[in-house]
């Protein structure tokens, strides 16, 4: 496909201006939804899931972590370059111990603060703000990429 988008003109336009008929149709549909004649009072459109308790999101994390191949990537392909030529084990250790434990010091302020922001967040007028915003730079994109000429 990209060979192709790359060689033809025509098939590179059809994909750029359908991808900016998609933006500007979500961006439309966006604000749309967000006037106070769309709305319908006393209907919640976001259905809020219940915070798991502390083991589920710890459970939660855990596999997401293993399953996920980018932490053995970064373990794999950064630490070495900090570890002694003689291969001593013990400072990959201590540097592994070094990143749980900056993660054990940053994540819980950034936990608190992300529950906060929630609150703040969750408010109808808050979303309804955010939703015209998003959907600004959804039409701002879309226009963009009809007026834009291949690079």
């Amino acid at each position: 496909m990209t060979a192709l988008l790359a060689a033809s003109t025509v098939a590179y336009d059809i994909v750029r201006i359908a991808g900016a008929a998609y933006l500007l149709r979500l961006g439309a549909s966006a604000i749309w939804k967000t006037l106070p004649r769309n709305r319908q009072p006393g209907v919640k459109d976001l259905d809020v899931p219940v915070a798991p308790g502390w083991f589920a999101a710890f459970r939660t994390g855990v596999v997401t972590n293993l399953l996920n191949p980018k932490v053995g990537v970064f373990y794999m392909s950064l630490l070495p370059q900090f570890l002694p030529k003689d291969g001593a084990t013990s400072w990959g250790i201590v540097l592994v111990a070094v990143h749980i434990m900056v993660g054990l010091v940053w994540f819980p302020p950034l936990i608190w603060a992300a529950a906060r922001a929630r609150d703040l967040l969750l408010r109808d007028r808050v979303r309804r703000w955010l939703d015209r915003a998003t959907a600004t730079v959804l039409i701002a994109l879309g226009v963009k990429l009809v007026i834009d000429s291949r690079v």
